[in-house]
């Protein structure tokens, strides 16, 4: 979390102690601390105030638009084969209430073709959820694309944005979204607090009930000091550290490729989310590597952080052609605005003397 926002948390939780939906002077005082922070998050997008609904994270998010269509006389979605599993697995779990979805495929660098978006559309299609950005290998989607697909189509369009704020900017009306889900603690907010934004007009259904909270389509008292965090943080991301992610990734790639001109980069060079790196090695498998470098004080990881302690293979990585073996030997290395280029060479280093032992 960014210090910044964490002594302006701090202060919340001390003497901002009101509920935002009491009238009295101390509720007051935290509304207008939620609405700031609301204003915050909408400027990151490019959107207005109106259309951004505080939420507990990304995944909840998604759920609240995926859920929509138990409402909707139209049942089918299309998606893709690499989203985040709170779209998939939700989707799965929702076939049980009759809702049907195609997964698109990805290219070999993991890239939809806005024309498999388009073929797989169908008359009973309600919505069309494609991410913005992978959350393990950092292809970038062409969402403006897809966009303009679901307009023609009359179709919602929704992105899980989760991974791009401060590494590339986010424009809703460029992207022609209906919806976008956000995170705070992937912009160095707080975790536990998420948005939704959603186009005026675009009315889903509340997916937690009760209250009249947040325009009565999440019931809840507020978190008011995370969502004041993830204001702050919103403020932050918008000055933007991609152009040193891209600095510290570009002298990562440069020392191991000289290192150990065997590893292989997976995902899209040329659209892609900076600083997030997928790479597999010749040797040895990601569980062995995994602990060789944490003995050396070096965390990465062997797929996206909501699912690398699982044993199956990344679907991902199956997606883009890998082999069960070239999956086992994959990892995902994330570069932070904290990051140097002297720990990039020491990663790197590490990386190849690890590699090149064997074991």
């Amino acid at each position: 979390m960014d210090e910044t926002v964490l002594r302006e948390m701090s202060t919340v939780q001390r003497d901002i102690f009101g509920n935002p939906s009491s009238t009295h002077a101390y509720g007051r005082k935290a509304r207008h601390r939620v609405e700031k922070a609301r204003a915050q998050v909408a400027d990151l997008l490019q959107a207005s105030p109106l259309e951004i609904i505080f939420t507990g994270g990304g995944s909840e998010s998604n759920n609240q638009i995926l859920w929509n269509l138990l409402y909707s006389r139209r049942k089918h979605v299309v998606t893709s084969a690499i989203e985040h599993p709170a779209i998939l697995t939700t989707l799965k779990h929702l076939k049980n209430f009759g809702i049907r979805y195609t997964a698109v495929p990805v290219d070999r660098q993991g890239r939809v073709n806005p024309d498999e978006v388009r073929k797989a559309i169908e008359p009973d299609t309600g919505l069309i959820t494609i991410m913005l950005a992978n959350n393990e290998i950092g292809t970038v989607q062409p969402a403006e694309e897809i966009g303009r697909i679901a307009r023609e189509a009359g179709i919602p369009f929704h992105t899980d944005a989760v991974q791009v704020p401060g590494k590339l900017p986010i424009d809703v009306r460029r992207l022609g979204v209906d919806a976008l889900s956000l995170s705070a603690h992937k912009f160095y907010g707080p975790k536990g607090v998420g948005c939704l934004f959603l186009r005026q007009g675009f009315q889903p259904h509340a997916h937690i009930l009760g209250g009249g909270q947040e325009r009565r389509l999440r019931a809840g008292t507020e978190n008011v000091p995370g969502i004041v965090g993830m204001g702050v943080a919103a403020e932050l991301a918008r000055e933007g550290y991609g152009p040193h992610l891209q600095a510290l990734e570009a002298r990562f790639r440069e020392r191991l490729t000289s290192l150990c001109p065997e590893i292989r980069f997976n995902g899209d060079p040329d659209h892609h989310l900076p600083g997030l790196v997928s790479l597999t090695v010749p040797n040895p498998t990601t569980d062995i590597l995994l602990i060789k470098l944490d003995r050396r004080g070096l965390a990465v990881s062997g797929g996206s952080a909501c699912s690398s302690g699982s044993v199956q293979p990344s679907r991902v990585l199956q997606a883009i052609g890998l082999s069960n073996d070239q999956n086992q030997r994959t990892l995902r290395i994330s570069f932070g605005k904290g990051n140097t280029l002297e720990e990039v060479d020491v990663l790197a280093r590490a990386l190849a003397e690890i590699c090149g032992s064997g074991t």
